[in-house]
């Protein structure tokens, strides 16, 4: 029996939600003793040598041509480098749970990034009503007609760049990729790699600029960003880049072949209602009511674009 049959979809996509909701958590904790970009940087690095391994494993080739090592760096820019370091910079100025429900709008900014680079989608009148949604419940979690009780407004901005990044990637690939043979695990480990290549001269760069504070692109900066133990954040960097970035890849393509596309891309809906529960129940942060309505107009404007329209009766 091989190992996609022995474990149902239905745990592995369970799992996808958990795993990646948990990111979020997991990236606050680290801020404790790592910098945003070591934090980016180290994800991208341990998720490669992952997927590099499992890639031996199962005997899949990575693409040979330039060209398509050329579509598949610019789109690892916005699916890995840009929003790792988006998300963890922004949460160095609002919660993990805010960062969650800011990755909600991944699915609108799929359709607004879709329309300008796939001229064979159309915004269809559910669509617009949709993503008009989305943003008024975007306005609405930010509370910009409030300065003391709304999030910070920086922060929340950097976090919705982040997702909207994930919109770019993947139109990009659509339009790109969709005729490349990058069958099984081929195609998130080129990103990734294509990732390491281009977070390297990002971090060298940090690095030479902030030299008085760490010694090493790897060195340890306790204290700038939380009370975590050192020890604890390091683990979190190590589970976020194994786990959520690494093999959570080989369980989303595992819900793919099982169950559809469709169905596996669904697993965004759970993705910030895990990111919330774990960062008020683990962390003690705090939503306020209008961040809780934004997040429920958010999501539903979510699953309305992703939803499959109705066949027309005859």
């Amino acid at each position: 029996m091989t190992r996609s049959s022995t474990i149902p979809w239905q745990a592995k996509y369970v799992a996808l939600a958990v795993i990646w909701g948990s990111s979020f958590l997991l990236m606050k904790v680290a801020l404790s003793a790592l910098a945003p970009l070591q934090i980016s940087a180290f994800r991208i690095y341990s998720g490669a040598l992952v997927l590099l391994i499992l890639l031996k494993v199962t005997h899949a080739k990575l693409p040979r041509d330039a060209r398509t090592w050329g579509h598949l760096a610019f789109s690892s820019a916005f699916l890995t480098v840009l929003p790792f370091i988006g998300f963890v910079v922004g949460e160095t100025r609002v919660s993990s749970a805010l960062a969650g429900i800011g990755n909600a709008f991944t699915p609108i900014s799929a359709v607004i990034f879709g329309l300008l680079l796939l001229p064979q989608d159309r915004l269809t009148g559910r669509r617009l009503l949709a993503v008009m949604a989305g943003f008024v419940g975007v306005i609405v979690i930010a509370e910009p007609w409030s300065s003391t009780s709304g999030p910070d407004l920086v922060g929340f901005g950097i976090v919705l760049a982040a997702a909207a990044c994930y919109g770019i990637g993947w139109s990009w690939q659509r339009r790109f990729l969709h005729h490349a043979d990058l069958g099984g695990l081929a195609q998130p480990t080129a990103v990734l790699l294509a990732g390491s290549v281009l977070m390297t001269p990002v971090l060298l760069t940090w690095w030479w600029l902030h030299h008085d504070v760490a010694a090493t692109p790897w060195s340890l900066t306790p204290g700038v960003h939380g009370e975590h133990p050192v020890w604890l954040a390091v683990v979190c960097v190590l589970v976020l880049g194994i786990v959520g970035t690494g093999l959570a890849y080989m369980l989303q393509f595992d819900v793919v072949r099982a169950a559809g596309v469709v169905v596996s891309t669904t697993v965004t809906y759970l993705i910030p209602v895990v990111s919330v529960l774990l960062g008020v129940l683990v962390l003690g942060e705090h939503l306020g009511t209008f961040q809780i309505l934004g997040f429920a107009v958010v999501l539903v404007a979510a699953w309305v674009i992703n939803a499959k329209p109705r066949a027309a009766v005859d």
